[in-house]
């Protein structure tokens, strides 16, 4: 029998077009809300009692849901926290562990695991699960018989060792002896895609595991939600005001680099030092007017993808990718374009190549090279989701309060006499006073302040990487923190790379910065940079680390964090006479003390 319906016509259509455009845990988070309404506008004497359901039974207490993540930016952790909401949504326990906090001891008990691990790089683990990583792939790792789990993997197609770390982790589960209850799933940038899907299935899982040969169900009471005040997430962005967009590098310097100042006013948003900023960026009509050209495609052309229409134009301009080069973009193509260049540059064996090709050309280079026949149906498919693109907040919340600073360094190049750019930082450095910006915060856990304001901080950043120290030095300064403040900074030249010059040279006069050691590449025949530096005060580095400072490195994942953290180990043998495995358990341990911390990308 069907329910009946209290609602009229024009009001249902215009709720299920409202629940098309939301995912499950907004339209989750609206039910309560709707209840919460419907019971504020009930007269007193009518009020709703609260709703008695019937519980889900309690988990048996020989059966524990662990769900473990790695994450480096946040993703990975959002995901996970949104299963183990769900999960506990149910009536259902499990805990929630960040890798780094969990006891390896523990793994051999486990019975339930599902593993959210973001890679860092081109295949590499987070570094909140380069310990846990190491012990599960190494000799230590328990057999595990009893144990079911899944895998899911976050990652960049952009590389070619694509959710490279997950699907070890996978394989070497299995190895151990553990039963898969899902094939490992792979999520590109466009996260929701794969994880979505995935969670579903997890959740269903868990929720067969758990209630087996439970007790029979409570009664448990549930109380509708009340409306909530508007929130600003990852998928509803505010809209910030610019109120300055500045160039911080002189004028002959071969870098753009951007000082932005956005307004944070009504949008109730809180930010820590270390946090960083999500932009959700607009692609350059430029950009797609190629693209357009190059296929041959009508801008105008209305495209249905997974049930959303939208014109050609729309697509490409604000929710597809067109700057990066993604592996199953190549492939895709190499289905319609039978050429045997790119088949050879897709193969196993060519991965080197591929990974230079991809590092040297954009998608519009690809579509240009092999060009075939495109239906806009199939290129809005073969392109992958645009997604934000994350940068380190750069201010302190107390001392910049209703406002939000980035560092930016404008990408932007030449290629065969054509302008090329990265999609964020083109739109941003794009934005005029008052335009706005649509945003959101993502926080960085690992990535804070001491808690005691008397410790010593070391940080080390290179470029852009100077950002989040410009915010520790204010937040240090407002909180008259005791602790001294030490930054090494890089660039190539001091005339016009020496990124907020001067308001380094007034915090080292006021007492907020206590030392600074710089590393400009390019000013002497030698090049010069923040590891040799580093090297170069070894022993003051290595008594301040030993007498409880925290070391920071904000920078390049590839090069510059590799030779910091190489130096920090030249420094741990050199000073504090550590075998080469003794350097190596000296920063896992700082580590795990959260006293070596990194900001990479």
């Amino acid at each position: 029998m069907l329910a009946p319906n209290y609602l009229p016509d024009a009001h249902h259509s215009l709720i299920a077009e409202l629940a098309d455009t939301l995912e499950s845990n907004s339209l989750h988070w609206l039910s309560g809300y709707f209840a919460g309404v419907a019971q504020a506008r009930q007269p007193a004497r009518e009020a709703a009692p609260p709703l008695t359901v019937a519980a889900a039974p309690a988990p048996d207490a020989a059966l524990r849901l662990t769900i473990l993540y790695g994450s480096q930016t946040g993703n990975a952790k959002r995901i996970a926290t949104q299963l183990h909401d769900q999960i506990q949504a149910q009536g259902l326990t499990a805990r929630l562990v960040r890798a780094d906090q969990y006891k390896t001891k523990e793994l051999k008990d486990e019975q339930l695991l599902y593993i959210v691990m973001s890679t860092q790089g081109d295949g590499d683990p987070p570094d909140d699960s380069i310990a846990w990583v190491e012990f599960l792939l190494g000799k230590r790792a328990p057999k595990l018989p009893k144990l079911k789990y899944a895998v899911l993997g976050l990652g960049d197609s952009s590389y070619p060792s694509f959710c490279g770390i997950s699907q070890k982790i996978d394989t070497r589960l299995a190895e151990l002896g553990a039963q898969r209850l899902q094939d490992a799933g792979a999520a590109d940038l466009d996260i929701e895609t794969v994880a979505g899907p995935w969670q579903s299935r997890a959740l269903e899982q868990a929720s067969q595991a758990l209630k087996a040969g439970a007790p029979g169900a409570a009664q448990a009471t549930v109380t509708p939600l009340r409306p909530q005040a508007e929130k600003f997430t990852r998928d509803h962005p505010f809209q910030a005001e610019v109120l300055l967009n500045q160039p911080i590098t002189g004028r002959d310097s071969d870098k753009d680099i951007r000082h932005l100042e956005l307004s944070l006013e009504g949008s109730k948003l809180n930010y820590e030092p270390g946090d960083a900023l999500g932009v959700w960026p607009v692609q350059d009509d430029t950009l797609v007017a190629r693209v357009l050209e190059a296929t041959g495609l009508n801008a105008a052309e209305t495209v249905d993808h997974q049930g959303v229409q939208r014109p050609l134009g729309e697509w490409l301009g604000r929710y597809r990718e067109l700057t990066v080069l993604t592996r199953p973009f190549l492939t895709a193509l190499a289905e319609r374009a039978a050429q045997a260049e790119l088949t050879t540059l897709l193969q196993p064996e060519s991965r080197d190549a591929l990974s230079a090709y991809m590092a040297r050309h954009q998608l519009i280079d690809a579509v240009r090279a092999w060009p075939v026949r495109w239906t806009a149906q199939d290129l809005v498919a073969a392109l992958r989701p645009l997604a934000p693109r994350l940068y380190s907040i750069a201010s302190c919340a107390t001392t910049a309060e209703d406002e939000v600073h980035l560092t930016l360094a404008h990408v932007a190049f030449e290629h065969e006499a054509e302008s090329r750019w990265g999609v964020a930082s083109h739109f941003l450095a794009e934005r005029a006073e008052g335009d706005t910006v649509p945003i959101f915060i993502e926080e960085n856990t690992r990535f804070r302040l001491p808690t005691d304001p008397a410790r010593d901080i070391i940080m080390i950043g290179a470029g852009t990487g100077v950002a989040p120290f410009r915010a520790f030095v204010q937040a240090r300064a407002d909180a008259d923190a005791s602790g001294r403040n030490w930054l090494f900074f890089g660039n190539p030249h001091f005339t016009s790379d020496f990124l907020y010059q001067t308001e380094w040279q007034q915090a080292l006069k006021d007492g907020q910065l206590d030392r600074i050691d710089l590393a400009f590449s390019r000013d002497q025949a030698d090049k010069i940079y923040v590891q040799h530096r580093l090297l170069e005060r070894g022993a003051d580095v290595y008594d301040w680390i030993q007498a409880g400072a925290h070391v920071y490195v904000c920078g390049d994942a590839d090069h510059m964090a590799r030779d910091v953290q190489a130096a920090l180990l030249d420094i741990a043998r050199d000073q504090g006479g550590l075998s080469e495995e003794g350097a190596r358990q000296w920063l896992d341990e700082l580590s795990a003390q959260g006293r070596y911390a990194r900001d990479v990308y």
